[in-house]
């Protein structure tokens, strides 16, 4: 389901970079754009049960808008021509998910994973010389994706904490699950963003620079976000019970999606500045080493070790020069 939503807003932060805001029929378009969005939101908790079809076809009316907009919204040809290469795929994908509301169980899924694959390796696959990419634009929406998930993340420890009796445990564990979300946030938005910036800014126009940015931010930010929500379920679940132990799917997701977040933030910037970070390897390794402790231990410990992690990466990186370039 991620997948598939990322893929959505994917293709919009594309979007924003060619088309004219200023134009009526923009504005209205993406407008509708919205309403199917939203519809398409409202279906995702019965998206494979009883609001299957509804959102395949909520989910087709977005995407074909974007495709609808390019065509309206611009008139440089090759973007068009980009644009009109990638409409089989665009279509296809979400039809083949009003296919997968005729059934359930393992069949479904396997549509929604074939789907999945025509729109991702159709994005890799064709042409994408044609697109024109404003490189801090196409940034700043990446990060603004990431303010918005981490503060999502937060949201979940208020929804973990509703209807339960609020002792210290519980006051504690909002308090590093707090902690942890600032961590990523201090993690990602350091100096070496900036060089991303201007690396994409350095690139040559057309291929180069559209596939680093598809690379970096349209695939490698999707990994890095899906980190974030495994990250918030982790929380939400330590909220409900501090003192005994997490489930099997809630200690894995509290340990490895910080994990999953720190290992896609160094192949991000690995993609953009030919650099590795060690340091967040070592962190991303350690919070998977911690899953066995997660497993045995209460909750709360289990909370306070994956926060410590975060915390004496930050401090590392903030006291520790990193080495030469």
């Amino acid at each position: 389901m991620l997948a598939a939503i990322w893929w959505a807003w994917a293709a919009y932060a594309w979007l924003t970079n060619e088309v004219d805001g200023e134009r009526r029929g923009v504005r209205l378009a993406i407008f509708g754009a919205m309403i199917a969005m939203l519809l398409a939101s409202l279906a995702i908790p019965g998206a494979f049960e009883q609001d299957a079809l509804l959102f395949a076809l909520a989910y087709l009316g977005v995407r074909v808008m974007h495709i609808l907009l390019f065509a309206a919204g611009t008139e440089h040809v090759d973007v068009r021509a980009a644009a009109a290469a990638l409409a089989p795929t665009a279509v296809l994908a979400p039809a083949l998910l009003i296919v997968a509301s005729g059934f359930d169980g393992a069949a479904q899924t396997l549509i929604w994973i074939a789907a999945l694959a025509v729109d991702y390796l159709g994005a890799a696959l064709r042409g994408i010389a044609g697109w024109r990419l404003s490189p801090g634009h196409f940034a700043e929406r990446h990060g603004l994706i990431v303010i918005i998930a981490l503060g999502e993340s937060i949201v979940a420890i208020g929804v973990g904490a509703e209807g339960i009796d609020l002792g210290s445990g519980e006051l504690l564990a909002a308090a590093l699950g707090v902690i942890l979300a600032a961590a990523l946030w201090w993690v990602y938005f350091d100096p070496a963003l900036e060089r991303v910036e201007h690396a994409l800014e350095r690139a040559a126009p057309g291929r180069e620079r559209n596939v680093m940015a598809r690379d970096a931010f349209s695939f490698l930010h999707l990994p890095l976000v899906a980190g974030i929500v495994l990250l918030a379920l982790g929380v939400k679940k330590t909220l409900e019970d501090v003192d005994h132990e997490l489930k099997t799917v809630a200690a894995v997701a509290l340990c490895a999606g910080p994990a999953l977040y720190l290992f896609s933030d160094v192949a991000f910037r690995a993609r953009c500045l030919g650099l590795g970070d060690p340091r967040r390897l070592v962190a991303a390794a350690a919070c998977l080493a911690a899953i066995p402790l997660a497993l045995a231990l209460p909750a709360l410990p289990a909370l306070a070790v994956v926060a410590a992690i975060g915390a004496a990466l930050v401090a590392t990186e903030s006291f520790v020069p990193r080495p030469a370039r």
